[in-house]
């Protein structure tokens, strides 16, 4: 059997659900406000043992009855009194049919009857509007086992049947950065079926990350994207699986998939999947992303004749496949997914009823061909620290002795914009640039790996001369400087802007990422002695090793 690895990231909108609210079923049972509308909304949960209903026939579809000649009889009849009988009585009755539905059915829509431990309803996530924390209810799923299931139980496909990944393919369920987390423990996953194994209490913010509620929102931080490298780059280096789904927010998957094409040394296909409306909503779209994900796997597209992927990492969303590289999110809602750089970047077609079709192969390395994945770092790299009056070296490690990416070594990047109409455009002086002023002597003082991305001018990459100048002085105390142009640029940013680093095509969250990569495998720059005035050899020695940059910025 072929199986598929899948990846459950952070603040993932594709794997959040509406809260359970308490259904007006139970609110009439206990005495409390209905909510209003003439339904209960009715959400997926297990029956604890076997139940007969009665099915009204012709009640699937308005026209069913129109075309009653051509079915077969029901079950029986209810008569007046509700009761079920096998002869249809002589006021007709209700024609019905007799199911029995078992818990090893799997899911059923049923109304949620669960009241808050003061027999009050829940009408939040948390017990009150704005409940802290530990008073909150998680509405994200720990991982991605429960979305699949009921994309299989409850998903029909346009011809009537079934939506099945097919009896051939299965899939393996992973953490690496999640958006929900057991905060209990082992006690909480020895209530569920998803086979996770011992697992410690779970630390809100630490362990997995949020969104919603949105006072709650948090951010994961460097030693998760170090996790989660790991976690992919074992997984698939065993050799077990086909391909690879990545399941994140719609804002950020294009910065985590760009990155696992450029650091996890693979030849299977990474597929990241995101949503712009949460599961089990109205028209939620992430089920379909999921499915055409696992389609574009299976189908082979993606590998060359030695079954070898020549695509890379991959956004599929709203039956569009974007390379990494270039994909970008433009605006909350479906369809706003573009390819950035004007050359390229829509990789595949997913065919509609047909196979996908392959439209465009990057040239551009990516996984098994990256310069700068994990296989191909370095087991540590030089670092810089100390003061902008004293620069010193320092060796930073990168990995440990079994391989694995420390998250301590994730390199502290920022981005610098520039806007027109400075007060102080005019003057070259770097001081007179505060922001990045201090943020190269916090970089010093705390982070031995860092540098910066100086979004500018489009294409160009050009910026004012204070803003060149600090960025200069960055450069010089030991951090790499990539120039790009603003937004989507279509065009490439000049390499005769001094002595940074030639964005390409790319945008600054994509260099940026790119610039994280390249320092795990280059380390910092050699350091002036006054970065505010270095000498001619200082000068050369800083431009040999921003051609080893170049190089990279170049090719990936």
């Amino acid at each position: 059997m072929r199986r598929i690895a899948v990846f459950s990231g952070p603040t993932a909108t594709i794997q959040n659900t509406p809260p359970l609210l308490t259904s007006n079923k139970a609110r009439s049972r206990a005495g409390l406000r209905l909510l209003p509308g003439r339904f209960d909304a009715v959400r997926a949960q297990r029956l604890a043992k076997p139940v007969t209903v009665y099915i009204e026939m012709f009640s699937g579809h308005p026209l069913e009855a129109d075309a009653a000649h051509l079915y077969g009889p029901p079950d029986g009849w209810l008569d007046a009194h509700g009761a079920f009988v096998t002869t249809e009585p002589a006021d007709g009755g209700t024609p019905v049919f007799e199911a029995e539905l078992l818990p090893e059915d799997g899911l059923y829509p049923l109304p949620y009857m669960a009241l808050q431990a003061d027999g009050s309803a829940w009408d939040d996530p948390g017990t009150t509007p704005l409940a802290g924390e530990d008073q909150t209810r998680q509405t994200f799923f720990p991982d991605a086992s429960r979305i699949y299931e009921e994309i299989e139980r409850f998903g029909i496909t346009s011809d009537g049947k079934l939506q099945t990944f097919g009896d051939d393919v299965g899939f393996d369920f992973f953490r690496p950065a999640p958006s929900g987390g057991y905060k209990q423990g082992q006690a909480a996953a020895d209530r569920t079926d998803m086979g996770e194994g011992d697992i410690e209490p779970e630390v809100f913010a630490d362990d997995f990350f949020s969104y919603f509620p949105y006072h709650l929102n948090n951010e994961p931080h460097a030693r998760a994207l170090a996790t989660a490298t790991n976690l992919v780059a074992d997984a698939l280096a065993t050799g077990d699986y086909v391909g690879a789904q990545w399941l994140e927010g719609s804002p950020t998957t294009e910065e985590s998939m760009y990155w696992l094409s450029l650091v996890v040394d693979t030849t299977v296909p990474l597929v990241g999947h995101c949503a712009q409306r949460p599961h089990q909503t109205t028209s939620a779209d992430g089920a379909r992303n999921i499915c055409d994900g696992v389609k574009y796997i299976l189908s082979g597209v993606a590998l060359d004749d030695s079954g070898v992927d020549m695509v890379g990492a991959v956004q599929l969303v709203d039956e569009m496949v974007i390379s990494a590289r270039e994909v970008t999110k433009t605006d909350a809602r479906p369809g706003n997914y573009v390819a950035t750089g004007g050359h390229g970047g829509v990789v595949a077609d997913m065919g509609g009823y047909g196979p996908p079709d392959l439209t465009y192969r990057p040239v551009k390395r990516h996984t098994h061909r990256s310069l700068v994945n994990r296989t191909r770092m370095p087991s540590d790299v030089v670092g810089v620290t100390g003061t902008l009056d004293r620069v010193s070296t320092r060796t930073v490690a990168v990995k440990d002795s079994a391989g694995a990416l420390l998250g301590s070594a994730i390199p502290n990047v920022s981005i610098a914009k520039f806007g027109r109409y400075s007060q102080r455009s005019a003057d070259g002086d770097p001081r007179l640039d505060p922001e990045i002023m201090a943020r190269i002597e916090d970089n010093l003082a705390n982070m031995e790996l860092a540098g910066f991305v100086g979004e500018g001018q489009n294409p160009y990459g050009t910026m004012n001369p204070v803003t060149d100048g600090a960025l200069a002085v960055a450069l010089f105390a030991g951090f790499p400087v990539v120039k790009c142009g603003r937004g989507n640029t279509a065009g490439m940013a000049y390499k005769n802007l001094g002595p940074f680093i030639a964005g390409n095509n790319l945008t600054s969250t994509k260099a940026r990422i790119l610039l994280m990569a390249a320092i795990l495998n280059l380390g910092a720059l050699p350091p002036a002695a006054d970065p505010f005035t270095p000498t001619q050899a200082e000068r050369e020695a800083t431009g040999a090793a921003v051609a080893a940059y170049q190089e990279i910025f170049d090719t990936h």
